[in-house]
């Protein structure tokens, strides 16, 4: 479960909570008693503990509005493919499949939405959006260390406005990535898969040690 409290409707009076939980989770439902959930299937806690403070969550409904803007500059195929792409290289179930579901709700290329775990060897892509990928997982991967080699291709094939938005977009949904993750929210309330596996009771550690051991 979500390693902070929900906040249920009679908690606060912000009017963004209320907003918020009127359009996700329908008019007078209060998704933290009555255990509703979104259009997605996910619990929705992301929107009941990020009403912990309205400040943060109408920050980051802006940032929603932001980039669903149809006065952006980025192609919105190539934002999503970007935003998936940042969900899967973070390792957010939440980002990236919330991310697919938008692309699927688009009419985007199936090919291309099934093959953007592997995409460095698909031919679905053309050579932006493999670029736009790649740019993706330098922002997740390698913090925003970009090959001047990448961002020739970028150049090449969109503007400076739509490579900025991209670029903010991008960087945005790796915060939500890891702030999901930290906080254990939605899809992402997960047990630690890293653990040591305990060897047979026989086994000596010093054995181990010894192996490879020059005497």
């Amino acid at each position: 479960m979500a390693r902070v409290r929900s906040v249920a409707r009679a908690e606060t009076d912000a009017p963004i909570v209320h907003a918020m939980y009127d359009l996700i989770f329908g008019k007078g439902v209060d998704p933290a008693v009555d255990g509703a959930r979104t259009t997605t299937g996910s619990p929705g806690d992301w929107w009941t503990t990020h009403a912990l403070s309205p400040a943060v969550l109408e920050h980051s409904v802006q940032g929603f509005v932001l980039y669903r803007d149809p006065n952006r500059a980025i192609d919105p195929e190539l934002r999503e493919l970007a935003q998936a792409r940042v969900g899967w290289s973070s390792g957010s179930t939440f980002v990236y499949s919330q991310h697919v579901q938008s692309m699927r709700g688009m009419g985007m290329d199936p090919r291309k939405i099934a093959d953007l775990t592997a995409w460095h060897t698909s031919d679905a892509y053309t050579t932006i959006e493999r670029a736009v990928m790649a740019y993706a997982d330098a922002i997740a991967l390698d913090g925003g260390r970009v090959s001047d080699e990448l961002f020739t291709v970028l150049k090449d094939h969109l503007t400076d406005e739509a490579i900025l938005e991209l670029t903010y977009i991008t960087a945005m949904y790796l915060q939500h990535a890891v702030v999901t993750r930290a906080l254990r929210l939605e899809f992402d309330d997960v047990e630690e898969h890293v653990q040591v596996v305990e060897p047979p009771e026989e086994f000596r550690p010093e054995d181990f040690v010894a192996i490879g051991r020059r005497d």
